[in-house]
């Protein structure tokens, strides 16, 4: 007692402050955890702040009268908006005269020490009034905080002072520079998040959509209504505040300092209690993030529009190259796109083919959608839902969305409207979900995103010096004939995820089974969508093992099959890894995957004749077991006639076709004395497909080819495969030149038919050939030099050849011509086009045995001479 009498009556009185501060704190998380109201708790804070700065300050007046005068005290920041969280620190100004700043300096001191000795972190600045009027590009901070003044108390005239020289027309005054410099501020902010708020452990104060946000939005109303006007909060704004608030005073509480991070266990507690759902309940964690995420998406949203408004812009550099047209529906504006206005009839946001067009608008240029439009599209989804028709159309739509280089950008609009929803349901699984691991930064939804936004900016010239693997990938995505097809396939790629199971790859491709039939793709396209989700994971699986080892190599190029699909797993790989995380891909690894991708190329030319399937002797297959149990699966009563037509086909024919398309295949071989040449036709834009299902003979491949360039027809991909009983597949993919059947649909029954005829009729195919003349074609911008090589990769059965030659059309006729003027057969055939450049590989045999080395010399020869002579007639 004696020694508490001796202290120093300051000691004892900081004490009591100390004490009635923590008494009262845990008053205010009492009421904070019996009711969620986070904004409630921050006012209760401020005011109890408050009362303490006051009372420091009334006791230095006190002791000093004359600090009477002169001195006025200000909160600012977050203190001055009457939000103070549980941890957050104190930003207080003392606004001084120039005569009492040196009897001020001490009795400022001694508050700032009164305010740590009762636990808070306070950051005092002081200065004269005359500071105050001034923006300071040094210190925009100081200029913003003046944006939230509130006054405590001091010298009324100090106060009045103040408050005219930061009144409503300074800062009307100021607003441009001012809005120039939160918009730097906020755009290097936004940068170190990735540009996203869709993070797996948000930082729930600075990362986009944040509190921070929230008040960047807060400044921007005043600046245009100036400080002292009150443009009000938006409904929209205020709920995704309130929810937040109740998280970061949650998470201040649970760490008990000022950490804003909601990681995996913070997420787990917040949703146990139910954190800003309105009143106390366990939740689940998956629920309980996406109801934050569509709260921080209410706050980003809100605050583009903001920007908007004050005629501001968040983009360092305006990223639009491209104005696009408008269409029916809808026009562009100065920076935006706008819906045209309803009428008594219709309401082009009620329309799916105008909002889709709109869409693509956007994905083209990067422009946005005013916010009027989309406020009118989100109106309207229940009415879009019900006009909304499936089949190519659709596709046709959707397509020129995700081809377009912003179509990242049109994507997560669509996302956030629910327009996505509408077209693809089954994206709605993986909206805002958090796939827990230390490998991903981003939700499901925004991996998406940021994957083909990654594949587009593949397209951008990499600039002088970028290295191979940069220049190449480039390459192959602008010679991509479909690109869309690789788009889709990464929009669906981790639709599986949203679904129990630990295979999400193959629970995707089932999910996107749906969507292809909706959109009604057609059969190589959709096989195309669904390889790439089913084997998407297995070029970064073989990543990590020795890429020059050949049984890695001849692994994963058997899983591959094509070189078409190669090239865009490729492509898939390199984004998909990219999205995961900035700094996922490095040079190294990315020059790896070049590498994978050019000897597992090699190794498909090289192995398709090897591995067959074999029926006979008892042994149902040699590979491809699931792919032949799929195709029995099919064949009910006709099982030993479908095993004995499977028997001897290269392992490529079954996985490059469904079970389905092969059953077709086989019932065609059931009426070759009914049609002996029969031909199945699929018509696309730009590309169309044929299938021949007939018994081998001589010259069929070479007709085939010879009858699509005599109608006009240029060959940019196809194979051919024979079973041990004679019967071949052939399957070709071309263009049409002048779009003929595009725009003639009356003409693609009698294209079939002229077809069919030609094949069979070598003097016709010449006559028409002959009447269609040699147009003249643009000199090529790379020169390709014709190289013939042999490779007796399988001795035993036949020989591999490869031709590589400038691509022009009639050149697989005089290749395959060539072929049949020799006497050679051809088993398997692929061909490729990669830009101007012709791959064609062969597997040939004379009298069922490969080739002699003589037979090589003359092959090549008369190949040379050949596609010379063919290539001279299109110059």
């Amino acid at each position: 007692m004696e020694a508490n009498r001796d202290r120093d009556p300051q000691a004892n009185a900081a004490e009591s402050l100390r004490a009635e501060y923590d008494r009262r704190m845990g008053e205010i998380q009492r009421r904070f955890e019996a009711s969620g109201d986070g904004l409630a708790c921050t006012v209760a804070r401020t005011s109890l702040v408050d009362e303490i700065v006051l009372r420091l300050w009334a006791a230095e007046v006190r002791a000093e009268p004359q600090l009477a005068r002169g001195v006025a005290l200000f909160a600012t920041g977050g203190y001055g908006r009457g939000n103070l969280y549980p941890y957050s620190d104190i930003d207080l100004l003392i606004c001084v005269e120039k005569g009492q700043l040196k009897l001020a300096q001490d009795p400022i001191r001694r508050v700032s020490q009164g305010l740590w000795d009762c636990g808070l972190e306070a950051a005092l600045a002081t200065r004269q009034p005359g500071d105050c009027e001034k923006f300071e590009a040094t210190n925009p901070e100081f200029t913003l905080s003046l944006l939230d003044l509130r006054t405590l108390g001091g010298d009324p005239a100090v106060i009045e002072k103040l408050e005219q020289r930061t009144d409503a027309r300074r800062w009307m005054k100021e607003a441009k520079t001012i809005g120039a410099e939160l918009m730097a501020l906020t755009r290097e902010r936004h940068a170190k998040f990735g540009n996203t708020l869709f993070h797996l452990e948000p930082n729930i104060k600075d990362c986009l959509g944040g509190l921070r946000d929230a008040n960047v939005c807060h400044w921007l109303v005043k600046l245009r209504a100036g400080a002292g006007g009150n443009g009000g909060e938006s409904d929209e704004l205020m709920e995704g505040v309130t929810f937040l608030a109740a998280v970061r005073c949650f998470l201040h509480y649970r760490r008990r300092r000022d950490d804003n991070v909601l990681d995996w266990r913070s997420q787990d507690a917040a949703a146990e209690v139910g954190v800003g759902l309105g009143r106390p309940r366990s939740v689940d964690t998956a629920y309980w993030m996406r109801a934050y995420f569509r709260h921080a998406r209410l706050i980003q949203r809100r605050l583009e529009r903001e920007i908007e408004a004050s005629g501001l812009r968040l983009e360092e550099k305006p990223a639009k190259k491209i104005k696009p047209k408008g269409g029916e529906g809808f026009r562009v504006g100065t920076g935006q796109i706008e819906l045209e206005k309803a009428t008594a009839d219709s309401d082009p946001a009620a329309r799916p083919a105008v909002v889709l067009a709109a869409f693509g608008a956007v994905a083209a240029s990067g422009m946005r959608l005013s916010w009027a439009s989309e406020e009118r599209i989100s109106d309207a989804i229940p009415v879009l839902s019900m006009e909304l028709e499936e089949g190519p159309d659709l596709w046709k739509r959707l397509n020129a969305i995700l081809v377009g280089r912003y179509a990242g950008e049109a994507l997560r609009a669509m996302h956030a409207l629910g327009v996505l929803e509408l077209i693809l349901p089954e994206f709605h699984g993986i909206d805002a979900l958090v796939i827990r691991d230390a490998y991903h930064r981003y939700t499901v939804d925004e991996h998406t995103f940021v994957l083909i936004d990654t594949l587009h900016a593949l397209a951008d010239d990499p600039g002088p010096g970028a290295p191979d693997w940069r220049v190449k990938f480039r390459q192959m995505l602008r010679e991509l004939h479909t690109p869309g097809v690789l788009y889709l396939a990464a929009l669906m790629h981790d639709t599986g995820k949203g679904r129990a199971g630990d295979n999400h790859a193959a629970e995707s491709a089932r999910m996107t089974e749906g969507v292809l039939q909706r959109l009604a793709l057609d059969t190589h396209d959709a096989g195309q969508v669904r390889r790439i989700i089913e084997v998407h994971l297995e070029m970064s699986a073989a990543l990590r093992r020795d890429i020059f080892d050949a049984e890695t190599v001849r692994t994963f190029a058997a899983k591959v099959q094509t070189h078409e699909l190669l090239r865009m797993l490729t492509l898939f790989t390199y984004a998909d890894i990219s999205a995961v995380h900035p700094d996922a891909i490095t040079p190294w690894k990315a020059e790896n995957l070049w590498r994978l991708e050019m000897r597992a190329a090699n190794q498909l030319d090289r192995a398709v004749d090897e591995v067959r399937v074999h029926t006979a002797g008892g042994a149902m297959w040699k590979t491809s077991e699931d792919r032949v149990t799929a195709v029995l699966a099919l064949a009910k009563q006709n099982r030993p006639a479908v095993e004995a037509y499977l028997d001897g086909f290269p392992e490529r024919y079954l996985q490059t076709r469904t079970p389905g398309e092969i059953i077709r295949h086989f019932a065609l071989t059931q009426h070759f004395d009914k049609e002996p040449l029969p031909l199945e036709f699929h018509h696309g834009d730009p590309i169309s497909e044929i299938t021949l299902v007939t018994r081998d003979r001589p010259r069929l491949f070479a007709g085939i080819a010879a009858a699509l360039a005599a109608s006009g027809m240029n060959v940019v991909t196809a194979d051919a495969f024979a079973n041990a009983a004679g019967v071949v597949v052939d399957s070709f993919r071309f263009t049409d030149s002048f779009r003929t059947l595009a725009l003639n649909p009356g003409e693609r029954e009698r294209f079939v038919d002229n077809l069919r005829k030609l094949i069979d009729d070598p003097v016709a195919r010449e006559t028409m050939l002959r009447s269609r003349g040699r147009g003249r074609r643009p000199a090529p911008r790379v020169r390709v030099e014709t190289v013939v090589e042999f490779h007796d990769a399988n001795p035993s059965q036949s020989t591999l050849m490869q031709v590589i030659a400038q691509d022009v059309p009639g050149l697989l006729r005089a290749i395959s011509q060539t072929f049949s003027d020799l006497g050679y057969n051809v088993e398997v055939a692929l061909i490729d086009t990669e830009g101007e450049m012709a791959i064609d590989v062969f597997y040939l045999t004379r009298s069922g045995a490969p080739l002699t080395d003589d037979a090589k010399q003359t092959l090549r020869e008369a190949l040379v001479a050949a596609i010379a002579s063919n290539a001279e007639g299109t110059a």
